[in-house]
Order: structure tokens, then C-alpha cells, then sequence
């Protein structure tokens, strides 16, 4: 039984896409709905200026953008959901966003992960890296469903 469904955005359409077949599944099974957005931190990570030798202050705006924006994509979500009268909750984690998201469905013991994709080939996903298609080939035991654009 479908009861929880996580719902990972990263504010595209078709994570908005996404969101909406979510909805309309947790409302017809009367599930509650987990809004996930998650703090990719990996351009930051190659630096030309040592971390040591970097102003404080120039960082913390950049993270503090980062939260707000991850905050507004699954405000969203949330949202929605109160307006469809779905129950929700919205988790906000920081790290590689394939891991995050595995990780927040076995935490919040989701039965089932809904999430968009940009339908890019799998030539294409392994050289720009794609989201869904690192959490479908992730070792999990729970089912995914992705929405194309």
C-alpha cells in the first residue's frame, strides 16, 4: 500500500509535472506527500582560490540563495498539496542529489518515489550526470515513477 510519496524538485517543469501526478495519486489513495529539495553543493566543490583563503562573507550569501531556493521549490510542492487538501511535509537536505534522495526515502519510509525527468538519452545523462536516472539505477528497493517532459 501506497501511503508516503516523496517528491524530489529541483524547480523545472518537469519536476513541477512531476509534483502534479504526485498529488493526484497521493489524493486518490489518500497518501501524504514528502516535498524534497536538496542543496547540490557539487559546483562549488572546484575551487581556483583555496578555501582558506576565501572571505567568509562570500560564501554564506551563495548557501543562504541555495537554501531559499530549494526552500521555494518544495514550498511549492507543499502548496499545492494544501490546496488539494493532500497532507505534506518538506525535508531540505544538502549533498549530491541522487544520494539525498535515496536517502530520504528510506528515512522517511516512502513506498514510492515520484520524479521528473528530461527524457535525455543515457549517452547524454552519463556525460551531464541526470538525477532520475542515478536514483533508478541506485540500489533501492523502492519503486520510482518518472514523469517525462
Amino acid at each position: 500500500m501506497i501511503s508516503k510519496i516523496l517528491v524530489p524538485s529541483d524547480g523545472s517543469k518537469t519536476a513541477q509535472r512531476a509534483a502534479g501526478y504526485a498529488i493526484d495519486l497521493a489524493k486518490q489513495l489518500k497518501a501524504s506527500i514528502i516535498a524534497l529539495s536538496v542543496i547540490d553543493e557539487r559546483p562549488f566543490i572546484a575551487q581556483t582560490v583555496p578555501a582558506s583563503d576565501t572571505a567568509r562573507h562570500t560564501i554564506e550569501p551563495i548557501e543562504d540563495y541555495l537554501r531559499e531556493a530549494a526552500k521555494g521549490y518544495a514550498g511549492e510542492i507543499k502548496e499545492l498539496c494544501d490546496k488539494s487538501g493532500v497532507e505534506s511535509n518538506i525535508s531540505i537536505r544538502k549533498g549530491h542529489p541522487v544520494e539525498e534522495i535515496v536517502k530520504e526515502a528510506k528515512r522517511s519510509k516512502a513506498n514510492l518515489i515520484i520524479m521528473g525527468s528530461h527524457g535525455r538519452s543515457a549517452l547524454s545523462a552519463a556525460v551531464l550526470g541526470s538525477v532520475s536516472y542515478g536514483v533508478i539505477h541506485k540500489d533501492t528497493s523502492i519503486p520510482i515513477l518518472i514523469v517525462r517532459d
